[in-house]
């Protein structure tokens, strides 16, 4: 057990050392009494006198995000629901239930960060107001946008009734029943999403009539949040799913929205996530992308990284979805950007300049648990072994998730990335650091 100076020091001087005692004995003064300490005032520095930043949500990203903000001289506070990754390198943390607007509103009122940072799906928006109208702390990127991601819902009314955003046709069911009339309408085949929840979590393919009591089962059951509403969107050709990054700062000219180079993405059987930077769009899409993405995240305000979810069919884009944080699909800026989604978003949010200067062409494939990703035989590969064959490919890194993310049924297990000169040998590699990683699971 450490002890203070002031325990350590004897205080019958008959215990003192002769020598300490033959110098108190020659004094011919007393020592000058000590003068006080300064009555400690308001305008004291606290003991930790950095920006405090409460991350909501603490899943693998937020980790890559919470070391961003440590860089930039930030106290992270880390907050989920389980002991999650980011608790591991945060300055604090909390396990709290963050739908629950008392238990939500308590720990911020405890922790009384400058900056309240929203990193999952599933937060108590309402809670998140009453802060930011207390006006000490800033809820990014705002607690409208916070809320209107997290109701797919109300974000397609914003999207194409209020700002006019070209988007694929689609529906609204509130039942089984009204789902089979929307299908009865639109045909097939008819894509199903559930109204809350991550994007392509809970949703399905209607291809007959058979398939639309299992949809809405699946649609109304994912997630943590209870929902009865499904969202029903016509399935068109496209040529590309891309993912436009849009970083939105303020300063004293006002806001201002810079964009990252397109990503492309698509999904391999569901439980891999390829993505590569720069998807190649043709000039008419890619500046219709641009002005799609600038309204829907000037709708939403705020500061931080937007990921838009567009459709792009030749020169024709849609509208599809938002994501107000750094997301999956991003990753790939590990490696393609000389500042990645996560710096990006931390600077956005501490107020500090960004740059979209992407530095070489990327891929990446992030393995998600489920399916043939669980190693079966029960033998516990050679770690070193597999990363050694994974990283002999050029130009190759991987990330490694050791714990569960933010759904308990479905998480990151890793991610491979490659760059090269160009986004098809970018791809090829990442395929093979992919596969090779895949054999630890």
């Amino acid at each position: 057990m450490s002890e203070s100076i002031e325990d350590a020091r004897p205080d019958d001087p008959a215990e003192m050392p002769a020598d300490d005692a033959i110098a108190a004995d020659d004094e011919s003064e007393p020592d000058p009494a000590p003068e006080p300490e300064p009555e400690p005032t308001q305008d004291s520095e606290p003991a930790d006198s950095r920006e405090a930043v409460l991350l909501l949500g603490s899943g693998e990203l937020s980790r890559e995000l919470a070391l961003a903000f440590q860089r930039l001289g930030a106290a992270v506070v880390a907050v989920d629901r389980y002991y999650a990754p980011a608790h591991r390198v945060a300055d604090r943390s909390a396990v709290i239930q963050m739908n629950d607007a008392d238990e939500l509103a308590a720990l911020i009122e405890r922790e009384n960060p400058q900056y309240v940072v929203s990193e999952s799906g599933v937060i108590a928006a309402d809670a998140l107001i009453e802060v930011a109208e207390r006006g000490d702390t800033e809820v990014l990127p705002t607690p409208r946008a916070i809320r209107i991601s997290q109701d797919r819902e109300g974000l397609r009314r914003l999207a194409s009734d209020e700002l006019g955003l070209p988007t694929v046709p689609f529906w609204f069911a509130g039942s089984v029943e009204e789902l089979t009339a929307v299908a009865g309408h639109a045909g097939y085949p008819l894509l199903v999403k559930p109204v809350v929840g991550e994007l392509r979590e809970g949703q399905s393919v209607l291809l007959r009539a058979d398939d639309v009591e299992p949809a809405w089962e699946r649609a109304v059951t994912a997630g943590r949040v209870p929902h009865n509403r499904v969202l029903a969107e016509s399935v068109v050709e496209v040529d590309h799913q891309i993912t436009l990054l849009a970083i939105r700062t303020t300063g004293p000219a006002g806001p201002n929205v810079q964009f990252c180079e397109p990503i492309g993405h698509r999904h391999a059987g569901g439980d891999v996530l390829e993505s590569w930077q720069p998807q190649h769009l043709p000039p008419t899409a890619l500046d219709a992308a641009k002005s799609i993405a600038a309204r829907i995240v000037n709708s939403l305000g705020g500061r931080g990284v937007f990921g838009v979810e567009l459709l792009v069919a030749g020169d024709d884009v849609y509208f599809s979805d938002v994501r107000v944080r750094p997301h999956d699909s991003g990753l790939v800026t590990l490696r393609s950007q000389r500042l990645s989604e996560f710096e990006l978003h931390a600077r956005a949010i501490l107020g500090l300049d960004v740059d979209t200067i992407m530095i070489s062409p990327a891929a990446a494939e992030v393995t998600y648990s489920g399916g043939d990703t669980e190693a079966g035989d029960g033998v516990k590969p050679n770690v070193k072994a597999v990363l050694a064959e994974a990283l002999a490919t050029s130009e190759s890194d991987v990330r490694l998730f050791g714990g569960p993310d933010e759904s308990d049924s479905r998480r990151r297990l890793g991610v491979a990335m490659a760059t090269a000169p160009d986004v098809i040998v970018a791809r090829d590699r990442a395929r093979r650091v992919g596969a090779a990683l895949r054999k630890l699971w």
